[in-house]
Order: structure tokens, then C-alpha cells, then sequence
């Protein structure tokens, strides 16, 4: 297995790295990007740089994960770091250090993707192969800017390359416009991206169409629940949903398979930042989660409730969740142990769209779709087998909240720890009822959204007003 490898780029110039092939080490300056981008080869050294701006401690490597699970229901915070606190007691403001790198390495992450949208296209080579590429970097931006407007709301809907000073304090687009735009650039890579079986094991982690199908599905079903929300959007989601499972392509093995690292890849796996043992580039959040007995910083716990909620048949939790000593209070997140590697440099791959996502999803849809329909219990079903519990029956879930109220559940035992809770909670309505049930705490609604952050509007005024509550 090859994986691409983080390197730091400077603000005038990104780098690139490799495992032979797939990742060619280039250097270039993004304003003479036209000058760099002459060969098949440059251009995928260049999409090799938007790959490797996931994997920042600051991006996908830690603070991904922090704003999506810190401020969900199924943890609570075991040391003492100021905006760590905030996001988890819902006090976050538009100064949360936290929030503020969710933004700047998202809009980074956009930046170089915009480079080899706009740039590649011009340079002559096979016509699938250059799609392909320009079709990957959509699916980094399109997946960028929807975490960004889950996040946020509306920002701003950049879609060239930084090349000089003009239009540097642009101004928030409605969100509608940006999920328009989402939704083109992965329609673009559903159609150019390779499918799953023709990708070589020394470009896994490149994007195929099953994962644009997949987060197709999400962005649906989430526009939705929003004002840019339209008739189709169930049916949409639906649609995408099928492709991945219709296309024989994906499948449930056990559950157990899904985090060993040593089985990465596998059928299971939609989507997933890659990651590996060089210096200073492994993934830093095994750590967070093991206690300082067994190499790890202690920083997060297990919410009590949560732990409490699993089904004695549940085979999940057994996996998901341990505690240091059979004397001890609290658990811990262990569904991601590297026994080779328990410090910054573990090998986890960040696992952004699973097969049993896609799954629920069909599911979440059919529920909106018609909830008398029988057929939202398939892929729902298929999951909780796998995991060992008996199949829900309609009559269980006969109303459309009911069915709701299985699915965050069901998300909860099957994504814990995974970078989902905060949105699947926005999402299925269910934010500020899960609060009050695993903490008693009433959220405000500002809460919903994220701030601004602060030095991004003293930077560029164009970004007011703020989001309300937060002035």
C-alpha cells in the first residue's frame, strides 16, 4: 500500500512528496503555477500537494476531529486546554484556536485544489487520465466546502487559485451557491474519478466514484435540512446512495477489520486520508484517545451514558471501548490502536466515508422519502446484523421521528470517535435534545454554528456580519 506523506508548505510555495510513483517529489511556486504545469507528472505532483494539506495536525490530523466530536454527546474532556473545554461545554467563541485552523486549513485546502483545477486542463495528455486528476482535486474542494458551510454557514465561495493580490477579502456567499457549486464539482467527479476495482494499490487513497457517489448522498440529504433545501434532495441522495451499493463494489466485513491498520483499504473503506510512519507525519489523535498508562496523553474519555448504551449483543463495543484496569472510572476510545505505534506517528488512515455510511444513509432517506416504506430497514439492518443485534421491524420505527431517533443511535455505536457526531446530530434534528440527554446542558442556538474567527474578519471586513450571537 502506498500513501501520500504530509510535507509543510510555505505560503508562497507547496511541496510535494512521494512513495515512488504516485508521489513525485516537485517543488513549485503557486504564481508561476502556468510555468509549472507542463507534464502528466506535474500535474500529479500537484494533486499530490492537496492530498498532503489533509494530513496537518491543524487540518485532518487532530482538528478535524476536535470541532466534530468535542462538541457532539459521546465524550467528555479529561485535561485542561482552554479551547478544547469550549468546544466540548458549547462556551466556543470566534477566538477558539481550534476553530480558526478548521477554517484557514480548509480554505488552504481549496486554494491548492482551485491550482489544478484551473491549470491542469491545459496540459496535454490523456484526456481520461487529465479528467481524472482535475476530477479528484473537485472532490477535495467540494468536500472542503461542505464542511465549511455545515461549519459556518455562508462563507466564501472561492474558485481560482491565490495568484496575486487582487481579491484577497472576498465576500460570504449564500449557501445555496455553495451548494450548488458542491454539487457540481462532485457530479464532475462521479463521472471522471476512477471506480474502486481500477485503482492500483499504489494510488489507494485517490478518489473514486464510489466516493463521490457516497458523499453525494451526505451533501443531499444535508442540503435538505437547510434554506438552499429543494424538493429532490431526498430522492437525489437516494439515487447516489444506490450507485455505491449497487455497485457490488463495497461490502461489511467484520467490524473489527475496519480499524486494523493492517487491513486498510479494504472494502469497507469508501474514502480515507492516508497516513504513515515517517517523522513527524503519523496520526496524532490514537494518542489523544489511549490513557497515559499505555503511551497516550489521557486528553478524552468515553461519556458515561454513551458507554452505557450499548446492547449487552452488541459486538461494537467490545472494540470501541476499553477501560485501563477493571478498577477504572472511565473509558476510553480504543477502536483505533496501533499496537506498533501508540505516539503521534501512529498509521491509523482518518476514515472520512465507510461503506456502513452509505448504508444508513439509504436508509436516513427512504425514512424522509416515504416512512411507512419497509425498504428503509435494509441498510440499517445489514449493520446491526454485522454488529450482532436483532433486525429493527417497522412496526419499532413505524413514524419518521422513531426511525430518526434508531438512526442516531445506531450512528453513535457504529461512528463513535470517527469525525461524524456534530454533523449527523445537526443533520437528523437531534443537536440540542442529545446535549441535554448525556450532559443536562441547554445549547443556545448560536451554537448551531460555528464563529467566524475573529482574526479572519479583522483581516477582511467583507466576512460581516457575523454569525448572530457571536458579534
Amino acid at each position: 500500500m502506498k500513501k501520500y506523506i504530509l510535507v509543510m508548505a510555505g505560503l508562497m510555495s507547496i511541496t510535494m512528496v512521494s512513495c515512488e510513483k504516485f508521489l513525485e517529489e516537485k517543488p513549485y511556486d503557486f504564481i508561476g503555477s502556468a510555468n509549472f504545469y507542463k507534464t502528466e507528472g506535474d500535474a500529479n505532483a500537484a494533486l499530490n500537494g492537496v492530498f498532503s494539506s489533509l494530513q496537518p495536525q491543524t487540518y485532518f490530523g487532530r482538528t478535524s476531529w476536535l470541532v466534530t466530536e468535542l462538541s457532539g454527546d459521546l465524550m467528555r474532556v479529561n485535561a485542561t486546554l482552554a479551547d478544547r473545554d469550549n468546544l466540548y461545554g458549547q462556551t466556543f467563541d470566534a477566538n477558539n484556536g481550534e476553530i480558526g485552523n478548521w477554517w484557514n486549513s480548509s480554505f488552504n485546502l481549496i486554494n491548492r485544489a482551485n491550482d489544478v483545477i484551473k491549470n491542469v486542463p491545459n496540459i496535454s495528455m490523456d484526456v481520461t487520465r487529465r479528467n481524472n486528476i482535475v476530477g479528484n482535486a473537485r472532490f477535495l474542494r467540494a468536500m472542503a466546502y461542505f464542511d465549511l458551510v455545515r461549519s459556518f454557514g455562508s462563507v466564501p465561495l472561492i474558485l481560482n487559485p491565490t495568484e496575486d493580490l487582487s481579491n484577497l477579502k472576498p465576500a460570504r456567499t449564500p449557501i445555496a451557491e455553495i451548494y450548488t457549486q458542491i454539487i457540481e464539482d462532485l457530479q464532475f467527479a462521479e463521472t471522471n474519478c476512477t471506480a474502486e476495482n481500477l485503482i492500483p494499490a499504489s494510488a489507494k487513497g485517490r478518489v473514486s466514484t464510489g466516493a463521490a457517489s457516497a458523499l453525494l448522498a451526505k451533501v443531499y440529504l444535508t442540503k435538505a435540512t437547510t434554506t438552499a433545501k429543494e424538493a429532490t434532495d431526498y430522492t437525489n441522495s437516494l439515487t447516489a446512495s444506490n450507485k455505491v451499493i449497487n455497485s457490488g463494489l463495497y461490502a461489511l466485513g467484520a467490524y473489527a477489520d475496519v480499524f486494523d491498520v493492517t487491513k486498510e483499504n479494504n472494502r469497507d473503506h469508501i474514502f480515507s486520508i492516508q497516513f504513515d510512519l515517517p517523522p513527524n507525519v503519523g496520526n496524532i489523535v490514537v494518542r489523544m484517545h489511549l490513557p497515559a498508562g499505555l503511551n497516550g496523553t489521557g486528553s478524552f474519555v468515553v461519556e458515561k451514558s454513551f458507554e452505557d448504551s450499548f446492547l449487552a449483543l452488541d459486538t461494537r463495543k467490545a472494540l470501541t471501548l476499553k477501560k485501563e484496569t477493571t478498577t477504572s472510572t472511565n473509558a476510553y476510545y480504543s477502536k483505533f490502536a496501533d499496537p506498533l505505534r501508540q505516539t503521534n506517528n501512529a498509521r491509523n488512515n482518518v476514515l472520512i466515508t465507510r461503506y456502513a455510511d452509505v448504508l444508513l444513509l439509504q436508509s436516513e432517506a427512504l425514512n424522509e422519502i416515504n416512512a411507512a416504506d419497509a425498504t428503509k430497514l435494509t441498510g440499517i439492518n445489514a449493520v446491526r446484523t454485522r454488529a450482532g443485534l436483532p433486525i429493527l421491524l417497522l412496526t419499532n420505527v413505524l413514524t419518521r421521528d422513531a426511525f430518526v431517533d434508531a438512526l442516531v443511535q445506531e450512528r453513535a455505536w457504529e461512528f463513535s470517535a470517527e469525525g461524524h457526531r456534530r454533523f449527523d446530530l445537526l443533520r437528523l434534528g437531534r443537536y440540542k435534545q442529545r446535549q441535554l440527554a448525556a450532559f443536562n446542558r441547554t445549547v443556545a442556538d448560536k451554537y448551531l454554528l460555528f464563529p467566524i474567527p475573529q482574526t479572519e474578519i479583522d483581516l477582511n471586513p467583507n466576512l460581516k456580519p457575523q454569525n448572530p450571537g457571536f458579534e
